[in-house]
């Protein structure tokens, strides 16, 4: 069996419109949100073989902290610029380019593509993956090759706003 966790970065910080979109740091509910989110995770008992991020910064920072919290070196996250404003074609590639001896991955990125890419693969509809919000997806495969479009089995759908009022 594999599973992916798709990861919306937490939220960024808009108080410098000077910088580039992908220059955006967390703000301090992101900064909230991210280690609450990924322990979450831990308390149900899931772990995490390795670990995608685009290349912006929300997203990065927002993989650091999971990583951080799930006993994983920063150094060990693979940073895959193409995921940063990506499309279903180049998110499939990625998944099926996966070596088969990782079970269980998490990849940090954006909307709408993650939301889309959700809905693409798993069997239930998500209108709207809010920052920091966990998608996980379960396949009955054997290899990551082998996931497509309604392929996966949508076992988990958590965000910040089912725990926190602001």
């Amino acid at each position: 069996m594999k599973k992916l966790f798709l990861v919306r970065h937490a939220k960024s910080s808009w108080d410098h419109p000077d910088l580039q979109d992908i220059e955006r740091p967390l703000n301090k509910r992101g900064k909230r949100d991210a280690p609450f989110m990924a322990n979450i995770l831990k308390k149900k008992g899931i772990s995490v073989d390795i670990i995608y991020s685009s290349p912006a910064l929300r997203a990065f920072t927002t993989a650091e902290i999971f990583a951080k919290e799930f006993g994983i070196s920063k150094k060990d996250i693979i940073i895959d610029k193409d995921i940063y404003q990506s499309s279903i074609k180049y998110l499939s590639k990625i998944i099926n380019n996966i070596p088969d001896s990782y079970n269980t991955v998490m990849i940090f990125g954006h909307n709408p593509e993650f939301t889309t890419f959700a809905n693409h693969i798993g069997n239930r509809s998500i209108d709207i993956m809010p920052t920091c919000s966990i998608v996980g997806i379960e396949f009955e495969l054997n290899s990551w090759k082998e996931v497509e479009r309604g392929k996966g089995n949508t076992v988990l759908f958590e965000y910040p706003k089912k725990y926190f009022t602001d």
